[in-house]
């Protein structure tokens, strides 16, 4: 069954990549990059980057990312990032907040430039709660490995 998203732009996190080629993501990546609604996040290409089986892949994935539109992390995207960690903790003591480095700095740099964050990762939700910005999950939670 293929996906379909909303109009973006969006960030697209390291486990939207993930899935990419996955056959029920697979058109509506290719529609997305074709409509320039894909952008990079410096934190999502250095997680692509790590996990590059070569030098090759690795400069493949640079240069696919470095492409891309970019949501750059900031001095204000790290405060707003604390922030949001803060607010999550505010709101109960049952470790909510407790999310993902990678995933609240990706938010917080997509809410910054209005971008939402195309992703399979339950965090996001979470974060989308006390940062504005549209969490979308690139195929129906527990639908794709």
């Amino acid at each position: 069954m293929a996906v379909t998203w909303q109009a973006g732009p969006w960030v697209a996190d390291t486990s939207a990549w993930a899935r990419a080629s996955d056959p029920a993501v697979a058109d509506a990546w290719v529609a997305a990059a074709g409509a320039e609604e894909l952008v990079a996040c410096p934190i999502v290409t250095l997680e692509l980057l790590y996990a590059a089986r070569d030098a090759g892949q690795v400069e493949q994935l640079a240069g696919a990312c470095a492409a891309l539109r970019q949501a750059p992390v900031t001095r204000r995207v790290t405060d707003t990032a604390m922030q949001a960690v803060r607010e999550l903790a505010a709101g109960g003591a049952d470790g909510s907040h407790r999310v993902r480095i990678p995933d609240v700095l990706v938010a917080a740099a997509a809410a910054e430039r209005g971008f939402g964050v195309l992703h399979y990762d339950r965090h996001f939700d979470r974060l989308a709660e006390v940062l504005p910005f549209a969490s979308q999950w690139v195929a129906p939670p527990g639908t794709i490995d």
